[in-house]
């Protein structure tokens, strides 16, 4: 059993050696994904010479692809699969994928004669990857999480000890996220570097060399790991999905037989169950009352899923505004005045690291200085909820959209005819990179507890795999709307097109606004959905 706590902790509990290793695996994981995401689509116009708005389609496309495959997977994972085996396995694709990609950028100077043949071989790496993130991230950060709650569990219950196990866990998903962003930064500022000086080569194969390493890393900690054990009465994802049709069909033909109150109890024992605290005297009863509540708890459980489609729905806005320092921020960063002294130059991804350093440098102080202030401001203990926390960030994007708005327009104003190096710094982007990193302390680790928290125990990897599907629609979202910007813009009547390969010509600027105003209405939607469905 591993240890209770250890020094990295704070707020309402601290995190074990298992809890702390997995968070480190969690940021080399981070590094290597970044290394390849940050700068791909510099990559893509630069070495494979594909268009702006096609470069910025492809990496939102494979991103989106990547972020929606972990429900796939999570749903094996949950059903058949322990979690160990599900990130052991991950793991030696993600890092076949990465080696692959490596071994493209090796041979592109050879291979640039058969473009398509070097295109699809890119694409397969990229995607092998996409299969292996799918099961690793979503079951890594479950499993972390298990860890910390099996410390809670081995814990004398006692008045002082009852609130301890939910602020652990609050606290947990914070350090997560914390590693998670750390790791992010070197991926970004290090790799982007390394990438633009010394070749896309060795830019690709630092970060396949980094994943082998984390495996290893993962290996060598299992002796300290908790497994949990699939309890009786645990449903699988596809029991779900399964036994809700089955009860749903029951009805229809039997009139609804059954009384409303067992249906009631059979809600409450698995919205206890969902909460972790099902007892074992709550799992005993005879093989007959088991049959016939299997199905109405099945139901429940889908009930639950369904529950959080709002919200996800909400957040889908917050995911595109998510893209873009990745694609439009990085090509802007292209067209801006890059140096440093009098040789060096600023690589327009690693702008990125400022939303990572903002995070790095603030997350600490949200419990020592904001949560205070919230509370002596309420004149209560309570702080913020973690949907208050989810929309403060969504806000913190809004604002972030109308500041790159106003930026892109005053770049356009100083390039006039010509955009090959503007007179305007690229430190000028910094106020919307830094804002969107402030959101991200509050929205994204808001929806990892949320999803994590709002789902039955025996799908708690289903939980992780819809926060990082939001992620995963959004990126979709935002290619099909660079598809349907680009056409209606570059029509007819001498109009040029927003996304424009000439950025003297393109009007990000209208793009951002166009999305400011969006993500408004979203987070208006998702406060009129706080006030009036609080018991939703």
């Amino acid at each position: 059993m591993p240890e209770p706590h250890t020094s990295m902790g704070g707020g309402g509990g601290g995190l074990n050696k298992p809890c702390i290793l997995l968070i480190i695996i969690s940021g080399v994981e981070r590094f290597a994904f970044k290394g390849v995401a940050s700068n791909l689509v510099t990559y893509l116009t630069d070495v494979i010479e594909m268009k702006n708005s096609s470069a910025a389609k492809f990496v939102n496309s494979w991103v989106g692809f990547t972020s929606m495959l972990p429900l796939i997977v999570s749903m094996l994972a949950d059903s058949y699969c322990d979690k160990y085996s599900t990130i052991l396995a991950s793991s030696l694709l993600y890092a076949a994928g990465l080696l692959a990609l490596t071994s493209t950028a090796v041979t592109w100077p050879w291979a640039h004669s058969n473009k398509v043949h070097s295109v699809s071989s890119l694409c397969l790496s990229l995607y092998l990857i996409s299969v292996g993130q799918g099961g690793y991230n979503p079951s890594l950060q479950a499993f972390g999480a298990e860890q910390l709650e099996a410390t809670y569990e081995a814990l004398p219950v006692t008045g002082a000890e009852e609130g301890k196990g939910s602020d652990g866990k609050s606290w947990f998903f914070q350090w997560w996220y914390f590693g998670v962003c750390c790791g992010s930064l070197l991926g970004v500022s290090v790799m982007s570097y390394i990438q633009d000086t010394y070749g896309w080569g060795l830019g690709f194969a630092i970060p396949a060399l980094s994943m082998i390493v984390s495996i290893v890393m993962f290996l060598c900690g299992a002796r300290f790991y908790v497994q949990k054990q699939s309890r009786i009465g645990d449903v699988s994802v596809f029991e779900v999905a399964v036994r809700a049709v089955k009860a749903g069909l029951s009805k229809l033909i039997c009139g609804g037989s059954g009384s409303l109150r067992n249906e009631y109890e059979v809600a409450e024992l698995e919205l206890e169950e969902k909460a972790g605290l099902c007892s074992q005297d709550q799992e005993t009863g005879s093989t007959r009352q088991q049959a016939t509540d299997e199905p109405l708890q099945a139901l429940e459980a889908a009930k639950v899923v369904l529950r959080l489609l709002p919200v996800w729905t909400m957040l889908l806005m917050f995911a595109v505004i998510f893209q873009q320092p990745a694609t439009f921020f990085t090509k802007q960063g292209m067209t801006m005045r890059r140096n440093i002294g009098k040789s060096f130059k600023i690589p327009p991804a690693a702008l990125q690291s400022s939303i990572t350093i903002s995070i790095i440098i603030l997350m600490p102080w949200y419990n020592k200085l904001f949560i205070p202030l919230v509370q002596s401001l309420r004149r209560s203990k309570k702080g913020i909820s973690v949907m208050e926390r989810m929309g403060i960030g969504m806000f913190l994007s809004v604002v972030a959209m109308v500041i790159a708005a106003l930026t892109e327009r005053w770049r356009l104003h100083i390039c006039k005819d010509s955009c090959e190096e503007v007179a305007l710094s690229i430190f000028w982007l910094l106020p919307q990179y830094i804002l969107l990193g402030i959101s991200d302390i509050f929205t994204v680790v808001g929806m990892q507890e949320y999803f994590y928290s709002e789902v039955p125990t025996s799908m708690r990897t289903m939980g992780i795999a819809l926060y990082t599907s939001v992620f995963g629609v959004g990126s979709f979202v935002s290619a099909i709307l660079i598809s349907v910007i680009e056409r209606v813009t570059s029509g007819g009547g001498g109009r040029g097109s927003w996304f424009s390969d000439d950025m003297a010509q393109a009007r990000l600027d209208k793009y951002y606004w166009f999305l400011a105003f969006w993500s408004a209405f979203s987070l208006l939607a998702f406060l009129v959905f706080c006030k009036f469905f609080k018991r939703w």
